[in-house]
């Protein structure tokens, strides 16, 4: 007889354990009610970005109107379907985002998916350098201002962090510009590469549009080290404004994890503030620095328009710049919505990740 058979009360058998829902249950169901969560925020934000479009008008009289004939106008108008209701419009729309077709571009007819095959990787490349800076500047300044709390070297820190987050990002740019490219000639100007690099770039037979992978596929160190000269000021100029963020998150959460009971208990054992911060504070204040990262994509996309603009880096925000002056918002509308399925996808990366760290974020 088994050792769970053999326990027993004195009015009986024992009664059978409750039963409980497995961890892997409620993980699974926590990515399903994150995953549809998707499918509603895309719509929404699908849907808005169409009927604010239409608030000047159809795109075509929104590109043209003035220059053409009103007859020539109509006739544009008809043969690409905006003459007919705009709900009519809408669905249309719809269904062809469901099969990524985002129509072509009023100014050049070229597919709007071709457009963000090109640019993308340009914006993808830039965000991923600007999140690296932020985490190497943001997260050892947080965990000094925690360590220093109160003296100088903190309030140091959060007059920087609010400084990094406050200052408009092409201003930011503009500086870094003049002091490190136009002073002190040390960094590029403007562009992702210069034109000897692009051209040995553009030979190889399976270019990725990824500076960096194509640099390293030359085989020409030369190469990867004037693409990665180009990718500083940029990536300085948005990465500072999210490190500003994960200063004061670190900091925060930091000095709470070393106010707690098991910290106290520790400092009055002798273990010194030092080996605290290390093994017992380190690891709590990177969790809010996950959960807030799909956010921060968000905030570093829109934040890569102006960057791209300011160090003519041609992304996405170089080119959603572009059609927002010749109102080709047939463009402007696809790269929207791209960048906001982008977002939505992040989002619920960083959500599957901060479950996997801390399960309390499951329920």
């Amino acid at each position: 007889m088994s050792t769970v058979n053999t326990i027993s009360t004195a009015e009986g058998p024992a009664a059978p354990r409750p039963r409980t829902k497995s961890a892997g249950g409620g993980f699974a169901r926590y990515l399903l009610v994150r995953f549809l969560l998707i499918f509603p925020t895309i719509f929404i934000l699908v849907t808005l970005v169409f009927f604010l479009m239409r608030t000047t008008g159809d795109p075509i009289t929104a590109a043209q109107g003035g220059r053409l004939s009103p007859e020539a106008l109509a006739e544009l108008r008809a043969a690409a379907g905006y003459d007919r209701p705009l709900l009519i419009q809408y669905l249309e729309y719809l269904s062809r985002i469901a099969v990524f077709d985002f129509g072509s571009t009023l100014t050049t007819n070229r597919p709007v998916i071709d457009v963000l095959l090109t640019y993308g990787p340009a914006t993808f490349e830039l965000v991923f350098y600007s999140l690296i800076i932020a985490f190497a500047v943001g997260i050892p300044l947080g965990l000094a201002a925690a360590y220093y709390r109160d003296k100088a070297p903190d309030a140091f820190f959060r007059v920087l962090a609010i400084f990094w987050y406050a200052v408009p990002i092409f201003f930011a740019g503009l500086l870094l510009k003049l002091v490190f490219a136009v002073w002190l000639k040390w960094l590029p100007v403007a562009g992702r590469a210069s034109v000897g690099a692009e051209l040995q770039m553009q030979a190889l037979p399976n270019k990725t549009g990824f500076y960096t992978i194509d640099a390293i596929m030359t085989g020409n160190p030369a190469v990867l080290g004037d693409v990665l000269s180009h990718v500083v000021l940029p990536g300085i100029a948005l990465g500072l404004l999210t490190a500003g963020i994960f200063l004061r998150l670190v900091r925060t959460n930091v000095i709470g994890t070393l106010s707690t009971d098991y910290v106290d208990a520790a400092r009055s054992r002798g273990v010194a503030e030092s080996r605290l911060l290390r093994k017992h504070a380190y690891r709590p204040a990177l969790i809010p620095i996950i959960t807030v990262i799909g956010l921060q994509i968000a905030l570093l996309l829109a934040g890569a328009v102006l960057t791209e603009t300011t160090f003519e880096w041609k992304g996405l925000g170089f080119a959603l710049a572009e059609f927002l002056e010749s109102r080709d918002f047939v463009a402007v509308q696809g790269i929207v919505v791209l960048l906001a399925i982008i977002v939505a996808l992040t989002n619920f990366i960083v959500d599957i990740i901060a479950a996997f760290i801390d399960p309390r974020v499951r329920f």
